[in-house]
């Protein structure tokens, strides 16, 4: 399925290329690239495939959709990049909040996603409650997933795996830990972890132990266990395929 892409100028792409650069130094001379990631993916992951709203659209920059709950402390990250967003006015914040993203997971060791330029600003912040509640298991999260965003099961697992990043913070989550025992490399010890049961100082959310549970999940978290090469092939596509919800549609 091929995707029709806005035309950008070339002015915008150079832009866009200079931005990477920056953003690559920036983020690891910071140590930021959780909350880029996280940033990106609360962005994109409220996008409804019914009515079409939500979505990768540059509407976290409005205190409405910084003030959900989902969203608490995001406005950290969003004050990090405002010298980035300063530097580069041409570009959106919808493509500069994306490009974050990307570059937050190339540069902790993860793999290179592919980066297509032209998402506009959009003026409407989407619905509060669109975000997945790590409190909750298989069932919700194929609702937000799946019939709410149009991503795969496999997508869900892959995504999962972009919790080898950061960790939780109780003021803004209720919940208290990372992951894994480096959460500023992007490898597939999330899932090595997850299989290895709960251990003191790491912690595992009722939505990751959701991924072990059930029929269609625990294969792929097993197979991304054994093989990052595998788990880097398909978070890369499932990570394209949030950021650009509702954006150059087939």
């Amino acid at each position: 399925m091929v995707k029709n892409y806005p035309t950008v100028s070339g002015e915008y792409l150079k832009a866009i290329d200079k931005c990477k650069r920056k953003l690559r130094g920036f983020i690891a001379e910071k140590h930021c690239a959780p909350l880029m990631l996280r940033l990106a993916w609360h962005s994109a992951g409220t996008f409804d495939q019914v009515s079409k709203t939500g979505g990768p659209f540059g509407t976290m920059r409005f205190k409405a959709e910084q003030g959900h709950s989902a969203n608490n402390g995001i406005d950290i990250a969003l004050r990090l990049l405002e010298p980035i967003q300063e530097q580069f006015p041409t570009i959106s914040h919808a493509d500069v909040f994306q490009l974050a993203g990307v570059v937050a997971v190339e540069i902790t060791g993860g793999p290179e996603v592919p980066f297509h330029p032209g998402r506009p600003d959009k003026e409407e912040p989407p619905h509060e409650g669109r975000l997945p509640d790590a409190t909750k298991g298989c069932d919700h999260l194929r609702q937000i997933f799946v019939k709410q965003m149009g991503l795969s099961d496999q997508d869900i697992v892959a995504l999962s795996g972009g919790h080898t990043l950061g960790r939780c913070h109780k003021e803004r989550s209720g919940f208290e830990g990372q992951w894994t025992t480096n959460p500023l490399i992007f490898d597939n010890s999330y899932f090595k972890e997850l299989l290895s049961g709960e251990k003191e100082g790491l912690l595992q959310l009722p939505s990751d132990k959701a991924l072990l549970s059930d029929p269609s999940f625990r294969p792929l978290v097993e197979k991304y266990a054994a093989d990052e090469d595998a788990f880097f092939a398909d978070y890369a596509v499932a990570h394209q395929k949030l950021s650009e919800l509702g954006f150059a549609e087939a």
